[in-house]
């Protein structure tokens, strides 16, 4: 059913996505789909890493800790943007495509008094995107 499962991952909050994680390794040895971290980053220092080289290894890293845990390859790919603020839903959906997934799995948070004024990250990509998205809380 689905052959290509992206997970967008955020180095900076790796304790929240645990849920979305492991059910995206489930769901790709159900299916026999590869499965692929994809991160965005900027183009200055963050807390995460100093510069985009540096967030791609650690994101490979993780990956590689991840396919150890679930016994199934986690591949990268990772994109840079000049504000990630702005740029994160669409630069996910356009290194999403870039991959060719077929399935979106993503983690949420929980929603407080700002989720009224404001969408989440998750919520406006499985707005805009064309692609099936399964949001884990």
């Amino acid at each position: 059913m689905f052959n290509t499962i992206a997970v967008p991952f955020d180095l900076a909050h790796i304790d929240k996505q645990a849920k979305a994680i492991s059910a995206a390794a489930d769901l790709a040895k159900h299916f026999g789909a590869s499965l692929t971290l994809v991160g965005v980053t900027s183009t200055t220092p963050s807390e995460t890493a100093h510069n985009p080289e540096e967030f791609a290894r650690k994101l490979a890293e993780y990956a590689a800790t991840q396919s150890d845990k679930f016994g199934i390859r986690f591949d990268t790919h990772s994109t840079v943007s000049v504000d990630v603020t702005i740029d994160l839903e669409k630069k996910l959906d356009t290194a999403i495509h870039e991959i060719g997934a077929d399935l979106v799995v993503m983690a949420s948070h929980e929603p407080g008094f700002r989720d009224y004024l404001f969408r989440s990250h998750s919520g406006n990509l499985a707005t805009h995107t064309d692609l099936s998205v399964l949001i884990i809380r």
